[in-house]
């Protein structure tokens, strides 16, 4: 009998992992909720109405057409039984496997406050990038009509969480969109008088860099107009913005507040429900520790890749990125496509090319090796390389005309709202 494998997610990871094993002898099943993959560093540019989803996401059976040992299932992973070697699926399918290979992504953390959720959405999926999109083209409709200066103030400030990657993209992104984009569209209010704020708990945004570059990045924020604040923790998310707690000059804790009808959240992400229930050891965030062949305690058949996965190198984990899911995912093909036992498998190594952010038109950071970039020509690198890995040559050339179109313009096609959300305007505020 041909060997099983079982790919739970169709990311970076676990499509890599699939790819990799095209014409091994194999019979593979991919299992994804969703039936496409999403190209989740410009997932920010649908949120902020640079690109229609379309754009970004591409159908898992188009990509794996010509795959002949390779099927795809929509369907959503509810359990794995260790033992009996299958997973069992939402509607109660079950599919047995010899080859598990776990990279189902993360999902966003709100570090024991879940409550905070429908106040401050997270960016992880189209929905959410959707739902993002909506609620900031919403706050300027609503202060178009309000007549309270102060209402207007609030619908206008918008508090974005976390000064991770995700936080920097949104918070530029929508300083941009104010600023350009918007201006000039209404009558009633200036848009590009939007107050972005970013706020970070850590001494500095994008830890991640090195300091130089985290200082360029500010620099970069600030000249869009974004108030970027350090050092700040938030202790509350409600309906009327965003509770803080800082430290002044004097090294003195106080309490501040950000009256801000448009809470967004990029500072942190956990693990799945998967991971937790899969039974092996989990880091603080709540993602699977694997071993050095990133696999889990005791079975060696079954691999996490990709965000799922805490895969630590003298002691800290590899990053929540995709080149490293996509390591990982032809590691791990190599590992089935020989049928290697544990005890001949080299360590998985990862070999980092580099790292970037972007900011906005033409504001960028980035790292290789000891150079480092930042303004036109990282952001012309991380425009290169995230239009290159997109998927479907169709989604290039639409995501290179689009972008090549709102750099010369500022205009952007994508501002819909097509859903309000449940939230009524009435009389200068909002009820729900």
């Amino acid at each position: 009998m041909r060997r099983r494998v079982v790919i739970v997610g169709g990311g970076f990871g676990g499509l890599t992992c699939a790819q990799a094993l095209d014409g091994a002898d194999v019979d593979i099943t991919l299992v994804d909720r969703t039936n496409h993959h999403l190209f989740q560093p410009l997932l920010y540019q649908v949120a902020m109405a640079g690109l229609s989803p379309a754009d970004i996401a591409y159908p898992i059976r188009s990509i794996l057409h010509d795959q002949e040992n390779c099927r795809v299932i929509l369907g959503d992973v509810v359990s794995i039984d260790r033992e009996a070697k299958h997973v069992v699926l939402a509607d109660g399918e079950e599919l047995e496997y010899d080859w598990l290979v776990l990279a189902a992504g993360a999902k966003t953390s709100y570090f024991g406050h879940d409550e905070w959720e429908k106040y401050a959405p997270g960016l992880k999926s189209l929905s959410d990038a959707i739902e993002i999109r909506r609620r900031v083209l919403v706050a300027f409709e609503d202060a178009e009509r309000t007549t309270d200066p102060q209402v207007e103030r609030e619908l206008l400030t918008f508090a974005v969480i976390g000064g991770g990657p995700t936080g920097v993209e949104l918070a530029g992104a929508i300083a941009e969109l104010a600023k350009h984009v918007l201006a000039g569209d209404f009558r009633s209010i200036r848009p590009e008088k939007a107050h972005v704020i970013l706020v970070e708990a850590g001494e500095r945004i994008l830890a991640g860099f090195p300091p130089d570059l985290s200082q360029l990045a500010v620099e970069q924020l600030e000249e869009l107009g974004v108030d970027v604040r350090t050092g700040a923790r938030v202790t509350r998310i409600d309906v009327d913005g965003v509770k803080l707690q800082r430290k002044d000059a004097d090294g003195v804790t106080v309490d501040d507040e950000i009256r801000a009808r448009t809470v967004l959240w990029g500072a942190g992400v956990g693990g799945t429900r998967l991971a937790e229930d899969l039974g092996a050891p989990l880091d603080r965030s709540g993602r699977v520790l694997v071993r050095r062949d990133t696999t889990i305690p005791d079975h060696e058949e079954i691999f996490c890749i990709g965000d799922m996965a805490a895969h630590l190198v003298d002691g800290k984990p590899l990053p929540g990125l995709s080149p490293v899911a996509m390591q990982q995912g032809r590691y791990v093909a190599d590992i089935i496509r020989f049928g290697l036992p544990r005890s001949r498998r080299n360590d998985f190594v990862y070999f980092d090319k580099g790292s970037m952010a972007t900011i906005g038109r033409s504001r960028a950071i980035a790292m290789a090796a000891k150079m480092h970039l930042s303004g036109f020509l990282a952001w012309g690198a991380w425009l290169f390389i995230h239009v290159w890995f997109l998927m479907g040559f169709k989604n290039r050339l639409v995501v290179m005309f689009t972008w090549a179109w709102s750099y010369l313009s500022y205009r952007r096609g994508a501002r819909l709202i097509t859903d309000r959300g449940g939230e009524v305007f009435v009389h200068g505020g909002k009820h729900r």
